[in-house]
């Protein structure tokens, strides 16, 4: 066995300060994805927009990011993480400025494109070098859960700075509300961030790149499309194309010296369990979130300002729990934080199943509260259990798994629970509906609560109020369904995480394959000395 006695550096006033720049991107990412859904209205009726650009406009952004993520993440580790930030950061201010200033839906549907691009380089470049910059285990703990604070801070602040800007100013404002931001990250960032990449990076893989491209576009392409549409050829196409991709990519990188994607990293159980974990999680919350989100608009009335305001109790208890992670971890065995957290939050879906069509707002807001709170345990924690269980030279590809994790997670979630709640809902109308209701407006109202409520307006009293009774019931019944599944999926993952065996503080043991397969990936060949039995 190793052990390693010598604690490691711990971070000054410098990391510290340089975990202040970083958070900046990290904050104005979660700003500007919701502060876009305000002020997509303003955007379609200045530009002419279709309703088929307006998707683009709101999609093209999330595909390109995905798509990127890997490809930059091991960009970052060979060129360097602080060089790709700062890259990333010019590119995203200049095509900020130039969507401000978009003057047709398609030019603002490329320059969102490159925004993706730009905003593919700055997640798992922040996160890496986090890895970097604290390799005390507390400390790097901390960090990471000041990171997610302040990712979720942004999320609560979006629609609150949206509204502000909106109100005040023309939409192109809400773009140009990150170029501050990043002329700070690119003065800054020189002199308070270290640079840091492999050592012996090999070549970049051109055609390992546009695989992961071919298999990553299609099959988020197809899970929206799905979620949107429901099943057809198009969405069943791209999954499948996608995923055959995919294998090819896989298979690709197995062949190479020096992959593009290191599928070694896979074989290292904390790594995969949390990565596993993250993304079943991410699946959940984001079924959760759609359903919940229609229920706010179209059950109970409410704007989509006034929706993301009685969010933000979930979004706080989450930023709180965030912070308090690492703490309750140093104190209590870490796989047990982990699966107290995920079963909170079983228990906040469980809350949910008792939302109701009428009177459902304040068991919805409870339910979604309690859930945040639970998961904003094992986040900040899974993440660096993902970090520290890779080498330094390999944090970048880590950090941009996990970050496209999380988009397949919420497509997947989308997609998956979303269809369904809708399956529910559907079969719920079913036995709800008026007897004498025609049958052209029952087949209406059996695609979606929002058409029922918008049919249910064009009838007469008697049946327009019962419609809309049946559609918030039924509707309800599917909220119900989905936290059901919710809740079992969380129960099962804290049961996965109980049993994941994580290293404590203190001195690490590592055992010899594993440091054989640690030296085997040229990470830290000095400490080959201090094997001892």
């Amino acid at each position: 066995m190793l052990r390693i006695e010598n604690a490691p550096a711990r971070a000054t006033r410098r990391e510290w300060i340089g975990l202040a720049v970083l958070a900046l991107p990290t904050l104005l990412l979660s700003i500007d994805v919701s502060v876009l859904y305000l002020a997509l209205p303003h955007i379609s009726t200045d530009l002419d927009a279709t309703a088929t650009q307006q998707l683009w406009i709101l999609d093209i952004y999330s595909f390109l990011l995905a798509g990127f993520l890997v490809t930059m993440g091991t960009v970052g580790d060979r060129i360097g993480r602080r060089r790709l930030l700062l890259i990333g950061g010019a590119a995203f201010g200049v095509a900020s400025v130039l969507a401000a200033y978009s003057t047709s839906a398609e030019m603002l549907i490329a320059t969102r494109a490159l925004l993706g691009v730009a905003g593919a380089t700055l997640m798992p470049s922040t996160m890496a070098l986090i890895r970097n910059m604290f390799l005390d285990p507390t400390q790097m703990g901390t960090a990471i859960s000041v990171w997610f604070a302040c990712f979720l801070g942004g999320m609560t602040l979006g629609p609150l700075v949206g509204g502000v800007l909106l109100e005040q100013f023309w939409w192109g404002s809400a773009f140009l509300l990150g170029v501050p931001f990043m002329v700070v990250l690119l003065v800054a960032g020189p002199a308070l961030l270290p640079e840091y990449k492999d050592p012996e990076p090999g070549r970049l893989d051109p055609v390992s790149v546009l695989l992961s491209l071919g298999a990553i576009l299609p099959l988020i392409y197809g899970l929206k499309t799905l979620a949107r549409d429901g099943l057809s050829p198009v969405s069943l196409t791209t999954i499948v194309v996608g995923l055959y991709v995919g294998v090819v990519f896989v298979r690709r990188q197995g062949r190479l010296a020096h992959p593009l994607l290191d599928l070694r990293l896979f074989a290292n159980r904390v790594f995969s369990t949390s990565l596993g974990v993250m993304l079943l999680t991410g699946v959940v919350m984001a079924g959760i979130s759609l359903m919940a989100t229609i229920y706010l608009q179209v059950v109970e009335g409410l704007s989509p300002l006034q929706a993301g305001l009685w969010l933000i109790p979930q979004n706080v208890a989450m930023i709180s729990t965030a912070m308090l992670g690492p703490v309750v971890g140093r104190r209590f065995r870490t796989s047990y934080v982990l699966a107290a957290g995920l079963l909170i939050a079983a228990v906040g879906l469980a809350v949910l199943t008792q939302v109701s069509g009428t009177g459902g707002l304040a068991p919805l807001v409870a339910g979604m509260t309690i859930a945040a709170f639970g998961i904003g345990l094992p986040m900040p924690l899974l993440m660096g259990l993902m970090l520290s269980s890779v080498p330094v030279e390999k944090a970048g590809s880590a950090s941009a798994l996990s970050e496209t994790s999380g988009e397949f997670g919420i497509a997947m979630g989308i997609a998956s629970l979303g269809s369904l709640g809708a399956y529910v809902y559907r079969s719920a109308l079913t036995d709800l509906l008026p007897g004498d209701l025609p049958s052209g407006v029952a087949a209406v109202a059996r695609e979606s609560v929002g058409a029922a409520v918008a049919s249910a307006q064009q009838m007469p009293g008697r049946l327009g109020t019962e419609l809309v009774a049946s559609a918030d019931n039924a509707f309800a019944s599917g909220l119900n369904a989905v936290a059901v599944v919710g809740a079992v999926v969380f129960a099962g993952l804290a049961v996965v995480a109980a049993r994941l065996r994580t290293d404590e503080s203190g001195p690490t043991d590592v055992p010899d394959a594993e440091l054989d397969a640690v030296l085997d990936d040229g990470a830290q060949p000095a400490l080959a000395a201090e094997r001892s039995a």
